[in-house]
């Protein structure tokens, strides 16, 4: 296989793809950012092989970070009571060759500096090492939520002799690993220059096997390509529309319904029905009908045809929450659901 990445649209198997490489044999460790992304791709693996295969490590980012990399390379060097989510203070007495510039007055590790700590202090070389010990295979998965010093640090493990297979989707970025200071501050304005980073670094980018959602209808994926802007196609054969909810009777009737969950820009939890917000719903693949309900802001530039101007944090948000759908989406203004805000 050697070095791979893979852009894909949303629902076109990204996680299938990944367990079906686990079916080598190889010893493969898998890695992503969220909980959430771990529990699934434990349960996906589950189902297809009747449990976790002996030679199959699935954890989160900053697990593999601080119990593979860092414990067990510089652990007792330099002693750290689990890491800090909080973010380093602004300016500050330390500097990068100091262990207080990476730690916080309890001990604990920056989660956003310690990719840089083993980066600086050259022990890149033996986490490869390690990993070459270990593993056969690594795959990452929701690559494109990597920034920051993390991003400098997955491309500086691809010179391990394991192979390495990467999947993502350029568009649901919507969160970052870390981020500190300028550190690839500008990583995600561009796909072309994006995807450049990729191949410096040796990796090949595959933009095409991955092109067409198994989830989304023709409906929805014509509705992101056409009013988002975001190339998406389909093998879904489902029929289904995405439609405007335009009066406060059909609004409350959805609200009422539990088996369509609510996808809210923000503060979903404050509406008291079963919700989710925009971005959060990344990695969920079980919806049938979904209602997607619209700030002011969005719901204005629908109104004129020009959601692909929103912001670009917010309009990878939104294609996260229509491509969550297998089939109906329902288009409700915010306003119709305030009633119900505690």
């Amino acid at each position: 296989m050697g070095k791979a990445v893979i852009f894909a649209v949303a629902g076109s198997g990204k996680t299938t793809r990944i367990v079906e490489e686990l079916g080598s044999g190889r010893r493969c460790l898998i890695f992503t950012y969220t909980d959430e992304n771990v529990l699934n791709l434990r349960r996906k693996i589950a189902q297809r092989y009747g449990g976790m295969p002996k030679s199959v490590r699935v954890m989160t980012y900053f697990a593999f970070l601080y119990a593979f990399c860092f414990r067990p390379v510089v652990g007792l060097k330099m002693p750290a009571r689990g890491l800090s989510f909080n973010e380093p203070p602004p300016g500050g007495r330390f500097n990068a060759t100091q262990d207080s510039y990476y730690m916080d007055r309890g001990g604990r590790l920056y989660h956003n500096r310690l990719s840089k700590l083993l980066m600086t202090r050259g022990l890149v070389t033996e986490v490869r090492s390690r990993i070459d010990r270990f593993f056969d295979l690594v795959c990452v998965d929701e690559v494109q939520d990597f920034a920051g010093n993390d991003f400098n640090f997955l491309m500086a493990l691809v010179e391990s002799r394991a192979d390495m297979l990467l999947v993502g989707d350029f568009w649901q970025h919507t969160y970052d690993t870390s981020h500190d200071g300028s550190v690839n501050k500008n990583l995600h304005a561009g796909f072309d220059a994006y995807a450049k980073r990729f191949r410096y670094a040796g990796i090949e980018v595959d933009t095409s096997s991955m092109t067409h959602s198994r989830r989304c209808s023709p409906a929805v994926c014509s509705f992101i390509s056409a009013r988002l802007g975001i190339p998406i196609g389909t093998t879904s054969k489902r029929v289904a529309s995405v439609r405007d909810v335009t009066n406060q009777d059909e609004a409350d009737a959805l609200w009422r319904r539990a088996d369509v969950v609510k996808l809210f820009y923000q503060k979903h939890f404050a509406y008291g029905c079963a919700s989710q917000n925009w971005g959060a719903s990344k990695g969920v693949d079980h919806y049938d009908e979904i209602c997607v309900v619209l700030n002011p802001n969005t719901l204005k530039l629908h109104a004129r045809g020009q959601l692909s101007t929103l912001a670009q944090g917010t309009l990878n948000k939104l294609y996260v929450a229509l491509s969550r759908s297998r089939g109906n989406v329902h288009l409700v203004p915010q306003a119709f659901l305030e009633r119900y805000k505690t």
